[in-house]
């Protein structure tokens, strides 16, 4: 049985956890289960080099590895190619955006972002939040929850990273997140949506946990996504 508690060092075998375990929150979020950072050395991160597991989180989305964003719980997870056509299946709506959003089941700043999204797949946040006319300083608290509600309900993911443009020579800023529809993802990195029923989508989910997963982390993991 394999130890998916296991200690990493390097990318390729992050990739090899990630296809393994399916889901890999970014920091620990279910109990007697990895995380990203429970399983790597903590002196490696925050490094800026090829060791740094907080750098391996865009690529491993730029790579089509695995899905990356909020997805559970308000807090970022890992979600392998195999295993996200079934929790997108399981956490986004079957109608389109805007009927979601006729329903009020999506703020006004949510659609809002959505829509730019939409129209220019991958744009980094920087310039997302300028287009959005949520520049001000007070604004950022209803741009970052548009962002969540979108990530939570699996519309968007965080495709990668880009640096800022425009610096002065000498001038360092941290890099923004990019951001692009699920669907869109999807299609670039060759993964076909699931078809099957929500019940198929949490049975097959399950079913791959089990091999791996304690019971006390399943029922956790069960809770997030609503199965029953």
């Amino acid at each position: 049985m394999m130890n998916e508690h296991e200690s990493i060092v390097t990318y390729e075998e992050a990739v090899q956890r990630i296809e393994a375990v399916g889901l890999l929150p970014l920091a620990p979020l279910f109990p007697e289960y990895p995380s990203l950072s429970s399983i790597t050395p903590q002196e490696n991160w925050h490094k800026d080099n090829e060791l740094d597991p907080w750098l391996w989180r865009s690529r491993l989305a730029e790579e089509g590895i695995a899905a990356y964003g909020k997805f559970l719980k308000k807090k970022a997870v890992l979600v392998s190619r195999e295993y996200f056509p079934w929790v997108h299946r399981l956490l986004a709506d079957s109608r389109v955006m805007e009927e979601q959003y006729d329903a009020g089941l999506l703020s006004r700043e949510a659609f809002k972002l959505y829509e730019i999204i939409e129209k220019q797949e991958g744009i980094d946040g920087r310039k997302l939040r300028s287009l959005a006319g949520f520049g001000a300083k007070e604004d950022k608290k209803a741009f970052d929850q548009g962002l969540l509600d979108l990530q939570s309900m699996c519309a968007i993911v965080i495709c990668g990273t880009k640096e800022k443009e425009g610096l002065a020579e000498g001038k360092v800023a941290w890099n923004s997140s990019a951001y692009e529809t699920s669907g869109c993802w999807m299609k670039r990195q060759g993964i076909e949506p699931f078809e099957g029923s929500v019940a198929d989508a949490s049975e097959l989910l399950v079913q791959q946990l089990e091999k791996h997963t304690s019971a006390a982390a399943l029922t956790k993991i069960k809770k997030s996504f609503a199965i029953k």
